[in-house]
């Protein structure tokens, strides 16, 4: 049975329409998924800090109660998403970029050693590449433009941690007037309705 980890970054919860058309998608996949929900407004991480990055870096064995705890919050966010076959993830735009929330998250991913690697040819990425949805919701007009910070900073940190199947769906203008969201919206559920499908081939 296939296992889709789904992660939302809305500091609207549920009223986030990010997290309203990840929850679409779901609903449109064949039966048969198992599904796990991480809310990164409900379940923050906190900024890093060298002594979580010291943590990582001490053998296990050597690790303080503290330096424990402080691993665990990447430990398990690595197991999470190694466990997925597919990964959903709301992403509003605040302020040109992804909520901070979701960058917190992002910092968890990348290990060395485990989710990457260099080598002489450049960088590796180490997770087993799966289909990855990217809901990208905007208030105004971003899509193509130099004020897209959105799309190529999730890329670059997706790639670079081995997952490359990635599908963007967006939905813009959404503060811009009903018209323009209702468009937006029916667009953004048209591509929910293509891609859905392709999640059980």
């Amino acid at each position: 049975m296939a296992h889709v980890l789904v992660i939302n970054s809305s500091l609207s919860g549920d009223k986030g329409q990010s997290t309203q058309l990840s929850q679409q998608f779901l609903a449109s996949l064949p039966a048969g998924f198992t599904t796990e929900t991480l809310d990164l407004v409900q379940e923050s991480y906190p900024h890093l800090t060298m002594s979580e990055i010291g943590a990582w870096m001490t053998p296990e064995s050597d690790r303080s109660d503290e330096q424990k705890a402080l691993a665990a919050l990447s430990d398990d966010a690595i197991a999470q998403i190694q466990k997925a076959d597919a990964v959903v993830i709301g992403v509003p735009m605040y302020n040109f970029g992804v909520p901070s929330q979701l960058k917190a998250y992002f910092d968890r991913l990348a290990r060395a050693g485990i989710t990457f690697k260099y080598t002489e040819n450049g960088a590796v990425g180490l997770l087993e590449d799966k289909p990855v949805f990217i809901f990208a919701t905007r208030g105004g007009l971003y899509q193509g433009t130099s004020a897209d910070s959105q799309t190529p900073f999730v890329s670059a940190f997706l790639n670079f941690v081995g997952l490359k199947d990635l599908n963007f769906i967006y939905a813009e203008g959404l503060n811009m007037g009903p018209e323009s969201a209702e468009k937006a919206l029916t667009a953004a559920k048209a591509r929910i309705a293509e891609l859905a499908p392709a999640v059980a081939a």
